[in-house]
């Protein structure tokens, strides 16, 4: 029995991309990389705000890039009639739309869930947002910064000497789209086994971020008062940090009493790991400076490499702190396929990161030129509305 080739799991499937900059962009994007058409609406000469975000290459921001891949671009006004209405007609056709507004925003445009499935009662339609479609901070403006603040996350990610911290990627738009698009893929697969009818999917990067912190949560939860500030350390097994070698940092994660003691013996302390101070993951955290100075007096006589190549050979997780270019270098990065490259182009594309059956669907044609496909759906550049 043939299957459908994993590059094309939404094949047919036609996403209407309301959205702008990155938590929408992302989400399209991971469709896109399924084989979904992925139309993305423009304001008219201006385009998406990341267009003009840097880094820029060759004049073209790589940033936008990264985010549009496998798309079509078409330009609309949304506040012209006549655009709105060209707009409705594309609905008719379509299976979702994604939109990430302030609240409030597509009701006054005319483009909202209630509008459009009246043109359309087979809409799947996913608004994503900084707080959500209701409640009392709905109509806050959100950027990522804002929802890793207010959900906890930055609380306990920094070192008590330097203060609360955001992480280094904007990690609630990022993860807020993958959840629109795993919501959107369930959509999919309900409206065809049981649920017809038109869907809304209302994702919030708040609740996103919140719902992601199970080791903060269980703490608060367990104790009744919220965790605080650690470093790099774990906040409940130890060790599990960053610990000093001689030419740079190294990782140690150990979580069992059982790894405890190969790390003790590697450290040529097998003695450690009976010690009552360290006896259990509660005492070594407890006596986490006493149990560090141990380790790195060990540490600091070697090299990252050398670290990991002892601790890797005795089953004690560790490994080196790679940077980001570190990272996209190495042979584990060209195996995974994490980077993929389209024909004749020497700019690469970052895709969805999961394989299906041995196979990683991806997008194969970069971001589009501002209004690509304009005349594709009908839309003359030059008659197009700019009542902005």
């Amino acid at each position: 029995m043939s299957s459908i080739p994993f590059t094309q799991q939404l094949q047919g499937v036609r996403v209407l991309d309301l959205s702008r900059v990155l938590a929408g962009p992302h989400c399209t994007a991971m469709l896109a990389d399924l084989g979904a058409d992925v139309i993305k609406f423009e304001v008219p000469g201006h385009g998406d705000d990341s267009r003009h975000l840097g880094p820029f290459k060759d004049g073209e921001s790589v940033y936008f890039g990264l985010i549009n891949r496998g798309k079509r671009s078409v330009e609309m006004d949304f506040k012209s009639t006549a655009d709105r209405a060209r707009l409705y007609e594309l609905v008719r056709d379509a299976d979702v739309v994604v939109e990430n507004f302030r609240p409030g925003v597509t009701q006054r445009l005319g483009i909202d869930f209630d509008t459009l499935k009246q043109y359309n009662p087979q809409l799947i339609y996913a608004s994503i947002s900084g707080f959500g479609q209701h409640g009392p901070l709905s109509g806050n403006p959100a950027y990522d910064i804002v929802a890793q603040a207010m959900s906890g996350l930055m609380s306990v990610t920094g070192f008590a000497e330097t203060g609360p911290t955001r992480s280094g990627e904007a990690i609630g738009d990022l993860c807020a789209g993958v959840y629109a698009a795993w919501a959107i893929s369930s959509a999919l697969f309900a409206r065809e086994r049981h649920a017809p009818g038109a869907q809304y999917i209302d994702v919030a990067m708040f609740d996103v971020l919140f719902s992601l912190q199970m080791t903060g949560l269980s703490n608060l939860f367990a104790h009744g008062v919220a965790p605080g500030l650690v470093g790099n350390r774990h906040p409940v097994s130890t060790p599990f940090d960053t610990y000093r070698a001689a030419d740079g940092q190294v990782v140690i994660a150990v979580a069992s009493n059982k790894l405890f003691q190969r790390l003790c013996d590697c450290l040529g302390k097998p003695g450690l790991g009976t010690d009552p101070r360290f006896a259990d993951d509660p005492q070594r955290t407890l006596n986490e400076p006493l149990l560090r100075a141990e380790i790195e007096a060990w540490t600091r006589q070697l090299s990252v490499d050398q670290v990991c190549d002892i601790l890797l050979d005795a089953g004690v997780p560790s490994s080196p702190v790679w940077n980001l270019a570190q990272a996209a270098a190495s042979e584990q990065a060209q195996v995974r396929q994490l980077l993929v490259h389209p024909q004749g182009s020497a700019q690469p594309l970052v895709p969805q990161p999961v394989f299906f059956n041995g196979h990683k669907p991806h997008a194969v044609t970069h971001a589009p030129h501002l209004g690509a496909d304009n005349q594709a759906f009908g839309l003359n550049k030059q008659e197009l509305s700019h009542e902005l």
